[in-house]
């Protein structure tokens, strides 16, 4: 089989960029004036930006609309998308690699599309994607299956030769489930999960620098095809 498209995830898989949202829904409570569950972080991982906006609201008690949540939430970000995030180490190569190869790749993600542009174009990387998909404009988070299934959709490959790239393991069962190829990327946010991931994925990449090396271009699918 031929490789014949990528689907990306970007926080914590293109870009170095999970210790921005470590703390933010945290923060975001204390701006408000409230105290933060103690397993927010747990709550608010698999959540769409929409999602955790109707969970502040509706649980939590905040008396805004979701879009001023978001808005909110998004200030909060912008300075970092805007100016400091970096690109993951080995990935411009990797992305140059996948372009002359002829692959279709495109980013599926929570963050929304106006920070994602922003730092893909700072980063000189934004015109290696065909498109970038958002749960914001799917309407659900990343533990259902709809942003890889519409991505799928608009890069017009087969799920059999299309893969996904995602460093978190929710994200991972999700695309696993729904039926996709899947290559999990090591990011220091989900280290607690790695041995569950390296049990879901075809490809583990501890280290981004050897996405170059992968040889993706003709594969079967299998559980066993390779562990970088």
């Amino acid at each position: 089989m031929k490789l014949k498209a990528c689907i990306f995830d970007l926080d914590g898989t293109l870009l170095d960029s999970m210790p921005v949202w470590r703390n933010l829904g945290i923060n975001y409570l204390k701006s408000q004036n409230i105290v933060p569950p103690e397993n927010i972080k747990e709550i608010l991982k698999p959540l769409s930006l929409l999602q955790a906006a109707q969970y502040f609201r509706k649980e939590l008690g905040i008396g805004y609309t979701d879009n001023e949540i978001i808005t909110k939430i998004n200030r909060m970000l912008e300075h970092q998308y805007f100016y400091n995030i970096k690109e993951k180490p080995g990935v411009i190569e990797f992305l140059e690699k996948l372009k002359a190869s002829g692959v279709k790749i495109c980013v599926a993600t929570a963050t929304d599309k106006y920070l994602v542009e922003a730092a893909l174009k700072r980063l000189n990387i934004l015109s290696y994607f065909e498109f970038i998909i958002t749960c914001t404009c799917v309407g659900v988070g990343k533990n259902s299956p709809v942003i890889y299934q519409e991505a799928l959709k608009k890069l017009g490959s087969r799920i059999d030769e299309t893969i996904v790239f995602e460093d978190a393991l929710y994200a991972i069962e999700t695309a696993k489930k729904a039926g996709f190829i899947v290559a999990g990327i090591y990011d220091a946010s989900a280290q607690n999960d790695t041995l569950k991931i390296k049990e879901i994925c075809d490809y583990y990449i501890y280290h981004t620098n050897d996405l170059v090396e992968m040889e993706l271009w003709n594969y079967e699918k299998s559980i066993n095809n390779s562990r970088l």
